[in-house]
């Protein structure tokens, strides 16, 4: 057995959900392996496959550990925005297993936008193709990704010289779905204004209100009154109200009876605080775009419907009509009205251009009534111009998405998209995301063999292979255990297409074998550089190699002719976010040599958020009360922010996400050795 002169419990054995045999348990008598337990298990597989019955496309890599011993603070993700199943888009990173969201379903000759949900998801380093259509949207996936098309589904490239070829989009090709989603607001002071004055002046009462006293006397109340069916219009309004200081209660308005729903309403009657409303909800002067938006989300809440053909406003009032056309027109909106007979002047203000144009009106307003925003059943066809205008690759590798959904598809700004099939997580194994996944490693100790045997097999058509997409394969006790030469001469033999993730140098002691992988298929390698500040650094990666020494192994790399590339991720405001210690990371990365580098904002996902937040408690109180402002809206900081930390790295006239300030331009990879009419298939 391994380095039995330095474990205690080596006859300790327990068994782990998903493996026949029971593993024996490891503790190791070294400084930074204290506390710790290695779980040593033979794997039955150590190519990540899709089961049977999901009936999904196959996705590859191999994880030697499972769990990380480097103990980082955070994990790195994209922003693909993904239509979600309240009609809202969120990045593909933000989604958790049992989200709902749109996919697709076949009804006869038509398909149909119908609710799934997230089954799994994962990230691999894969090379990355930018599709652009005449629309101005642009697509990043992996060159096997699959759009559907108005001729089928195709990918996104066609197989390398010498293959069987595939279906692959070309010039001729328009994609299907809804067009590319819209920028979804922020809740500024000037947006809950807006909200306000739709929602209360569309369908509220507020102001002096007289009425009769017994024996003919008469008196003057005042009430600020929004009564609607549906209660998130109205929780969103009084929190609105309370934000600025109108405290509301609420009540039954209208009980149900026969077909109509029971009414609640929100209420005050202290004069002072109707006042208030009333200075709330006044028409301004000159309006600011997030007024508008929050306007035209209230008062489609208050007065608004849709259809699968139409989006309407009504009301009565000429004031609020042509309040509700102006801000429309001014977010680009075309509008027709349809005037009734009604003697009351009733009118409704149509948003005109189908699916696209009504998704590009919720997403820019935000109304709150998640049923008016449903698209559930509606065909789906494309209203927008989702002509393919270009098919080209970035030239480096980036970390992409997969994930599998309920209908086999998903929504991805604003196209249907293919989805493949994603991993299980440390979870599966009945640990946690915080010190379990720090101290509870599991070492799969016959990976070698294992995948030796796999990629041997006549069923194996040499698909990418990626590592270190979960856990770290160079955390420190590879230099123990010794797994991944023996993983790397295995893919060697296959002459398997291959890639590495890592924040450790020690990947350089198989630097001869990535040179072979090279030779003959294609290898490429990405090192994680967060920051190059000692305190940061140990605050936030404390038992990871130095920073400096990552960018060491980069030089090497590329010395080796081997396509290297930077992550500087996450990037955490108030943390490594200066721009003097990013230009700094960018340019000592630029003199390595690396292919590429990129910039991505720190994202906090269940249970990392809570792990985040407690270090910032005990480490930063400085900084909590700005991460909570930055994060109280979910896993993601705001756009605005996002593009700030991008743009630290990128620089204004960059490849999106990305610098490349002298750097090589990394050669095409190597086909896989084999070919087969339906390839597995890998996304984002």
């Amino acid at each position: 057995m391994r380095w039995e002169n330095l474990t205690v419990d080596e006859d300790e054995r327990t068994r782990l959900p998903g493996y026949g045999e029971a593993a024996v348990v490891r503790r190791f008598e070294a400084p930074e392996a204290l506390q710790t337990r290695f779980y040593e298990v033979r794997a039955k597989s150590i190519l990540n496959r899709v089961p049977e019955a999901s009936r999904m496309p196959f996705r590859w890599t191999v994880n030697p550990y499972r769990g990380c011993s480097h103990a980082c603070l955070y994990c790195e993700w994209g922003e693909t925005p993904i239509l979600m199943a309240d009609g809202r888009h969120k990045p593909i990173a933000e989604l958790e297993v049992g989200n709902e969201m749109y996919g697709t379903v076949r009804d006869g000759l038509y398909r149909r936008y119908t609710r799934t949900t997230v089954l799994d998801k994962w990230i691999v380093t894969k090379p990355a193709y930018r599709v652009t259509l005449e629309d101005g949207t642009e697509l990043v996936a992996s060159g096997d990704h699959r759009y559907l098309t108005d001729r089928g589904w195709k990918h996104v490239v066609n197989t390398a010289h010498g293959q069987a070829e595939r279906a692959h989009l070309t010039l001729n090709n328009r994609l299907m779905g809804t067009g590319a989603f819209a920028a979804q607001p922020a809740e500024s002071s000037a947006y809950r204004r807006g909200y306000l004055t739709g929602m209360i002046r569309g369908d509220g009462h507020f102001g002096p209100y007289i009425h009769q006293r017994p024996g003919n006397g008469r008196a003057v109340a005042h009430k600020s009154r929004p009564a609607l069916v549906d209660l998130e219009a109205l929780r969103r309004a009084r929190r609105y109200l309370l934000a600025d200081g109108v405290a509301t209660g609420e009540r039954v308005f209208q009980r149900a009876v026969g077909a109509h729903h029971e009414m609640m309403a929100i209420a005050t009657g202290a004069r002072s605080l109707v006042d208030r409303v009333d200075d709330l909800t006044v028409w301004p002067v000159l309006p600011t775009l997030d007024w508008c938006r929050g306007f035209l989300a209230g008062i489609f809440d208050a007065e608004g419907s849709r259809s699968a053909f139409a989006l309407r406003i009504a009301n009565t009032d000429p004031e609020i009509l042509a309040w509700t056309e102006a801000c429309s027109r001014r977010l680009g909106f075309d509008v027709g009205h349809d005037r009734t007979a009604n003697p009351n002047g009733l009118t409704y203000l149509r948003i005109r251009g189908g699916l696209s144009e009504h998704l590009r009106f919720f997403h820019l307003t935000d109304p709150a009534i998640t049923r008016k925003r449903s698209i559930e059943g509606q065909m789906v066809k494309t209203f927008a111009n989702l002509r393919v205008a270009s098919v080209e690759p970035l030239g480096h590798s980036m970390p992409l998405y997969d994930i599998t959904t309920g209908t086999g598809d998903f929504i991805a700004n604003g196209v249907v998209s293919h989805n493949c099939f994603a991993r299980p997580t440390h979870r599966y194994l009945d640990f946690d995301a915080g010190r379990d996944f720090e101290r509870e490693i599991v070492v799969k100790v016959n990976a070698p063999e294992r995948l030796r045997v796999e990629l041997a097999k006549p069923s194996w058509q040499g698909e990418h292979v990626a590592l270190g997409t979960n856990t770290d394969p160079y955390q420190w006790v590879e230099g123990r255990y010794r797994l991944m030469p023996g993983i790397w001469e295995a893919l060697r033999d296959a002459a398997n297409p291959c890639s590495v993730l890592t924040k450790s140098p020690l990947l350089l002691r198989d630097l001869d074998l990535m040179r072979e992988i090279n030779e003959r298929a294609s290898f490429s390698a990405a090192l994680s550089v967060p920051t190059l500040e000692e305190k940061a650094w140990r605050a936030t990666e404390p038992h990871t190699p130095h920073p400096r020494a990552r960018l060491e192994a980069i030089a090497e790399l590329k010395r080796a002719g081997i396509e290297t590339g930077v992550l500087i991720a996450p990037l955490m405001p108030g943390i490594n976010d200066s721009p003097e210690q990013v230009a700094r990371i960018v340019e000592l990365a630029t003199e390595a040599g690396a292919s590429f580098v990129s910039g991505i904002a720190l994202h906090l996902r269940g249970e990392v958020r809570e792990l985040f937040f407690a270090w910032l408690t005990e480490q930063r109180p400085d900084l909590l009360e700005r991460y909570q402002d930055l994060y109280h809206r979910g896993a993601y900081a705001p756009i605005a922010e996002r593009r700030r930390l991008a743009g630290l790295v990128a620089g204004p006239d960059a490849e999106p996400a990305s610098r490349m300030r002298g750097a090589s331009r990394p050669r095409a990879p190597a086909p896989p050795p084999a070919a087969r009419r339906d390839p597995q298939q890998r996304l984002f």
